[in-house]
């Protein structure tokens, strides 16, 4: 029986009798597959196909209503369970203090990666004083407050998603490996080749990279070589250290080893490999491109977990402590009905943060923004939390203005 279902439905063993768009829309050579694999699940989603026919007589069926919402509702749980747990860390400088200062050094790494990757496009060596400077200020910028450069990782321009999506997955990876523990020196290194991990795109034919459609499987993998280019450009550049040339080799690597460029397995992932993985899938599922609808980072948070073989799952409960169930910058509604972005995170717990209140759902109406900390709230009979996240797009809100 052929039916048409929704792309978040797509489970493993699903036949796919057609992808709902040209062949050259889809990263697969022919216009039917069955999905056998947790990779071959990603690449669909992330071909930002919203939806697509299945034939049950050749593969699985969708999970039953009953079936769909106890998996759901499993996932929700354990986010919630980490949710709950106290914050170990608690930022030095209030957000609006450090927000000014981090939309400088946002926009002057921005600069910095489109202008290293310009050169090489042009065959000139890696300059690494460039990278060197603005991740140190980065670095700095963490320690005070996290979550202002995450946050403003989350603002892209379509046509400038390379450049700012390395500067963001740099801030994630920098404030990731605080959360674990690194010390100075290793978030300097993994902030470089966070910043660098993409630059072997720009050996990348531009009309594939550039292509505003989903790749099709001979441009796919064309892109595909560019963690090989990135490896050798930086092994060739001198000063770059052995876990920035890790951590960009390995970012594409799966726990399964399904991924790419050398299949690694487990283990034969460094730490810095693993961690990067769960850093660039967030950003980019979390980013619009022109081919692409965004997820919402709690989307994107469950998804890790539904592809539990792709990554380390101990990771990626750490990565959710480190960035928030809901991160920075959400939309989130409360049990009270009301709408409000995500300010900070309190000490009690990720779901009772600082919100900006903006709007009232029970009386369909936009207020005068005011902030509320929901982790404390004494002289109160109702104790209002996160219920769940909501889309900007949906109540037609510019989460931007109101940061």
């Amino acid at each position: 029986m052929i039916k048409k279902i929704k792309t978040d439905q797509l489970r493993m063993g699903m036949y796919i009798q057609d992808f709902n768009c040209g062949w050259m829309k889809h990263p697969f050579f022919n216009k039917t597959a069955k999905i056998t694999s947790q990779k071959m699940l990603e690449k669909v989603v992330n071909a930002g196909i919203l939806e697509l026919f299945i034939d049950t007589d050749k593969g699985v069926d969708l999970l039953d209503e009953k079936a769909e919402k106890e998996q759901k509702m499993k996932v929700q749980n354990k986010l919630n369970e980490i949710a709950e747990m106290k914050l170990e860390e608690v930022a030095s400088v209030p957000l609006e203090k450090e927000i000014e200062k981090a939309k400088e050094i946002k926009d002057e790494a921005k600069n910095t990666v489109q202008n290293i990757m310009e050169e090489i496009r042009f065959g000139k060596p890696i300059k690494t004083e460039q990278a060197e400077n603005v991740v140190d200020k980065m670095v700095d910028s963490i320690f005070r407050n996290q979550d202002a450069l995450i946050s403003l990782g989350r603002i892209k321009k379509t046509d400038e998603y390379t450049y700012l999506h390395s500067m963001s997955v740099c801030v994630l990876m920098i404030s990731f490996g605080k959360h674990l523990g690194f010390d100075t020196r290793q978030l300097r290194e993994i902030g470089i080749g966070a910043m660098l991990h993409d630059v072997g795109k720009m050996m990348v034919p531009p009309e594939v990279l550039n292509k505003p459609d989903p790749l099709n499987g001979e441009e796919y993998k064309l892109m595909k070589e560019h963690v090989v280019h990135s490896r050798l450009l930086l092994q060739k550049t001198k000063g770059i250290s052995d876990i920035s040339i890790l951590l960009a080799s390995q970012h594409h690597e799966r726990m399964d080893g399904n991924g790419y460029p050398d299949g690694l397995k487990g283990d034969e992932i460094s730490l810095y490999g693993q961690s990067a993985a769960i850093a660039d899938v967030y950003d980019a599922m979390t980013s619009q491109r022109c081919y692409q609808k965004k997820f919402e980072p709690t989307e994107v948070l469950r998804k890790l977990f539904e592809w539990g073989k792709l990554y380390n799952q101990e990771l990626v409960q750490k990565f959710i402590k480190c960035i928030g169930i809901y991160p920075v910058g959400s939309l989130v509604r409360l049990d009270s009905g009301l709408l409000g972005i995500i300010l900070n995170h309190g000490e009690k717990s990720l779901l009772h943060p600082s919100v900006r209140i903006i709007f009232d759902t029970n009386k369909d109406q936009f207020l005068s923004p005011y902030d509320i900390d929901l982790s404390i709230q004494s002289g109160k009979d109702f104790q209002d939390k996160v219920k769940c996240w909501e889309s900007g797009e949906q109540w037609n809100i510019q989460i931007e203005k109101y940061m």
